[in-house]
């Protein structure tokens, strides 16, 4: 488990970006926000993919990772389960790579 102690320093959030899938495409909603520590470190993020056809637990998140409270993990249809890894390429990689899935509708 990895946690993120900032005594008295402010993160910067550098991406906050929302994105309307069309319903062509597979619906629904691209959230993207990505806070860095003094030194330029990603110390939290938000990854989500939200559609509330798909899921309607969780906000409407279907599939998302992120680092809130400071523990890093990832979201399915409301199950959350901590992640191995605290590579944030490879956490974005992944993300990418489920959301095409769903987007082609191999995991609907």
């Amino acid at each position: 488990m990895i946690r993120f102690i900032m005594a008295g320093r402010r993160l910067v959030k550098i991406v906050d970006e929302t994105h309307e899938i069309s319903r062509r495409r597979g619906n629904g909603k691209l959230r993207r926000e990505i806070w860095v520590d003094a030194d330029g470190r990603i110390a939290s993020f938000n990854l989500a993919f939200i559609n509330r056809e798909i899921h309607r637990g969780d906000n409407g998140r279907v599939l998302g990772y992120d680092s809130q409270h400071g523990v890093w993990h990832r979201h399915h249809l409301g199950e959350v389960s901590l992640l191995k890894t605290n590579d944030f390429e490879k956490i974005e990689a992944a993300f990418e790579s489920e959301l095409r899935d769903y987007l082609k509708g191999g995991r609907r």
